[in-house]
């Protein structure tokens, strides 16, 4: 995602829901998961400023919440796609054919593994395995399974996101 992306999105983060967010957590140093999930769980992301606030508010180090968050995959510090996709990587997905899916859906969306489009409608993410082996190769796209794959059926699949 480009510099100019983020810049733009930083301005439209509302930090008034913080306080509500942690207010069970307060005097808890010790539940700091629990805290970045939820205000991760309200932006989509852990935006600079909400970490700020949650440092303030909570009298934690920024640099312990910033540990935290950047050791766990779970945390994200960059703004998502309205829709992630998870490419399966599972053996039964790879033998199917993923490679292949991976690869037509980063030339259709002209992204990496990891990465958003600038218009924020997508994230590509690879996953060790989605568990639908009897329908490799396979993608989720929020919660919603597409199997039996071909990169012919890619284009369809995303067009139909809006």
């Amino acid at each position: 995602m480009s510099t100019e992306t983020e810049a733009a999105i930083a301005p439209e983060i509302d930090l008034s829901a913080i306080e509500e967010i942690i207010e069970p957590y307060l005097g808890k140093k010790e539940m700091v998961i629990p805290v970045l999930q939820k205000v991760q769980e309200h932006f989509g992301f852990l935006p600079r400023p909400a970490m700020e606030e949650v440092s303030r508010l909570m009298r934690i180090p920024l640099s312990r919440l910033y540990g935290v968050a950047t050791f766990y995959a779970q945390f994200k510090m960059k703004p998502r796609g309205r829709y992630i996709i998870r490419v399966c990587k599972g053996t039964a997905c790879h033998i199917q054919g993923s490679p292949k899916i991976a690869d037509r859906i980063e030339e259709t969306l002209g992204l990496q593994s990891g990465e958003t489009t600038d218009d924020l409608r997508f994230t590509l993410e690879e996953v060790a395995c989605i568990g639908a082996c009897a329908l490799a190769p396979v993608i989720m796209i929020n919660d919603e399974p597409h199997g039996r794959l071909t990169p012919d059926k890619i284009k369809d699949i995303l067009d139909s996101y809006e």
